[in-house]
């Protein structure tokens, strides 16, 4: 799943709050509508089976009621994608990422293998179909998180390369399944960012720490045996294995990474670092090609959410390579993949509030369908229900939710940029500023009050109230592009009747 991921420190962000976004994006040529919606503790099974690599798993009891982001369509299983559990753990899965043929003839994926001349078939690893779905109800911080989810990679391997992340209201992990069942993961430093752009992206990792003590690195068990077993370390000097360099070990390098992956990489940290090196130019210290780009840096300011809604939007504006560009040289417009893509599926911010009561630190900033041009919307994660607006979503196209509504604005002020990128414009600044005043509206509310089922029915009512807003800006939104792109038509005449 062609994805893009940007976690924030605590100490990296406006208000203190630990950050997590993900793009979700469909393959190309395809578009998967997805919904919000909470499951609750008793609707989680203890028998789990997965669609692609049918595989059946026993799951723990006691799961804890947590928001997904599934698939609004049957098919390919769950994809539940992000969410928050009712213990204020943060999951985004998967960014899917690249590898080597050195590390996938080490230890290859676990594909699942139908039944065939007599042969039984044999089930598959997980993937990003269950992860969310067999990890977040049975966590309660961050590092359970990653050790959870390492345990099952051990036993049942993986048919594909993901990158997870798990946050707190104190710390972030990021893990990268390294071949069919090895892993890394490390603790996101509180004072940076980090970009991942479907790659293998760590650089610099301890293994004596991960092997050790644990404080800021875990990994598979036997990984230092499993890179020295298959000549892994291309390092030309002797080894350090307190500053390993990973990416080259377990990453890729290849033409395309160039054209899909780096450029993005490239346009985020040139966004929140634009004076801490040369990113333009002939003499840049970074290019959108480069390999060695930082996996995380100190932001130079800290970072809001209308940042990380800003960079997961991005289609280069501002350089050369902006398909939407309208002067200068054009002839490397669209030259690179972009952050805002046609086909992304959804964006989801969680954040992660240290300066509220715990059942209302969890925000989930939701965006549906392609960035550059939707809007991102706020609600409380600690909820037993969420609004229909956002939950109803099916394949059927319909202008009675979010998902569809976004994704037509999007196809219509695409098609007619130039006379409807203001609206939009206007659309995001309202919804966005809206959605800052009713959540720090209902957050006063439940600073003076102590009763947990009024806390809940103030939380219930703040996310109906966001959504309600939002219906209505959308539809006024969609009928201003559709005005735009009406007149646009090829069929058009100036001269009306007499």
């Amino acid at each position: 799943m062609a994805c893009t991921t940007l976690l924030v420190g605590k100490n990296a962000s406006y208000d203190g709050s630990t950050m997590i976004a993900r793009n979700d994006d469909s393959g190309s040529g395809h578009f998967m509508p997805k919904k919000f919606i909470v499951v609750k503790a008793d609707e989680q099974k203890e028998k789990y089976k997965t669609v692609i690599s049918h595989l059946d798993i026993k799951l723990p009891k006691n799961p804890l009621r947590h928001t997904e982001m599934p698939n609004a369509v049957d098919g390919e299983g769950i994809w539940a994608a992000s969410g928050v559990n009712e213990a204020n753990v943060g999951m985004t899965a998967t960014e899917t990422i690249t590898s080597n043929p050195r590390v996938l003839g080490a230890d290859p994926l676990v594909v699942y293998k139908p039944a065939a001349d007599g042969e039984k078939e044999i089930p598959g690893g997980i993937g990003e179909e269950d992860i969310v779905h067999i990890v977040l109800p049975y966590i309660k911080t961050a590092r359970e998180g990653v050790k959870r989810l390492g345990s099952l990679l051990e036993k049942y391997g993986t048919y594909e390369m993901n990158g997870i992340a798990f946050q707190d209201v104190n710390e972030i992990w990021w893990l990268e399944t390294i071949g069919g069942h090895h892993w890394i993961a490390k603790k996101v430093p509180d004072d940076v960012y980090v970009v991942m752009p479907n790659q293998q992206g760590i650089d610099d990792f301890d293994f004596v720490d991960a092997l050790g003590k644990k404080k800021e690195h875990m990994c598979s068990a036997d990984m230092k045996e499993f890179i020295e077993s298959n000549h892994l370390n291309l390092s030309n000097i002797e080894t350090d294995w307190t500053h390993f360099d990973v990416r080259s070990a377990f990453g890729s390098h290849d033409d395309s990474d160039h054209v899909y992956n780096t450029p993005r990489a490239w346009y985020m940290l040139r966004y929140f670092n634009p004076h801490t090196v040369s990113w333009d130019g002939a003499d840049a210290d970074f290019t959108p090609s480069a390999d060695d780009l930082p996996w995380c840096l100190v932001p130079e300011k800290k970072i809001t959410v209308e940042d990380v809604k800003y960079v997961l939007s991005s289609h280069y504006q501002g350089t050369p390579y902006d398909p939407y560009g309208a002067y200068g040289d054009k002839s490397m417009s669209g030259a690179y993949r972009s952050i805002g893509i046609n086909r992304n599926d959804f964006l989801s911010v969680i954040q992660m509030r240290p300066d509220l009561e715990k059942d209302a630190q969890a925000v989930e900033w939701i965006a549906f369908a392609s960035n550059a041009f939707n809007v991102l919307v706020p609600f409380y994660a600690d909820v037993l229900t969420t609004p229909e607006y956002l939950s109803n979503t099916t394949g059927e196209v319909s202008t009675d939710n979010f998902y569809w509504g976004s994704r037509m604005i999007a196809a219509m002020a695409d098609a007619s940029y130039r006379k409807s990128i203001f609206h939009i414009e206007r659309y995001k600044e309202k919804v966005m500023s809206r959605g800052h005043e009713i959540i720090g509206r209902y957050d006063a509310l439940l600073a003076q009050e102590r009763d947990n089922d009024k806390r809940m029915e103030l939380k219930t009512a703040a996310n109906e109230e966001v959504a309600a807003m939002v219906k209505k800006e959308t539809l006024v939104t969609l009928d201003k592009v559709l005005y735009e792109l009406s007149n646009q038509m090829k069929n058009a005449y100036s001269r009306s009747d007499a």
